[in-house]
């Protein structure tokens, strides 16, 4: 089954497009380095919880959003092999990255139920 990198972190609000296009440009990256699916979201609907929630889990500042995102390996040797090239290829420093990246949050998933496309 395919292996999931989800990230979580804040962006400011106005930095949006900005962020969009930062992710435009990265998946051509992912893609060449085996990534089969790249997805981002905008949260729109982020409910403050009573013990954890989403805005503690970045600490969220006023004028920022929270962004899930995931790319979708193969496999796990597919993304790791891939992790460890792009860190060796110059064109990662160049990428634009509107993000507080010491906020940020992300770790490698094991499918265990997958349907739908």
């Amino acid at each position: 089954m395919t292996y999931v990198t989800g990230f979580l972190t804040p962006v400011k609000v106005e930095d949006r497009d900005r962020y969009i296009r930062s992710a435009e440009a990265a998946w051509p990256f992912f893609q060449r380095h085996g990534c089969l699916k790249h997805m981002e979201t905008w949260g729109v609907d982020i409910a403050d919880g009573h013990t954890t929630d989403f805005n503690r889990a970045v600490i969220k500042e006023e004028g920022e959003a929270v962004v899930l995102a995931w790319l979708i390996w193969p496999d796990k040797a597919t993304a790791d092999a891939a992790w460890a090239a792009m860190m060796e290829d110059p064109e990662m420093a160049n990428m634009d990255m509107p993000f507080d990246g010491k906020r940020m949050m992300w770790g490698g998933f094991e499918t265990i139920f997958e349907r739908g496309g």
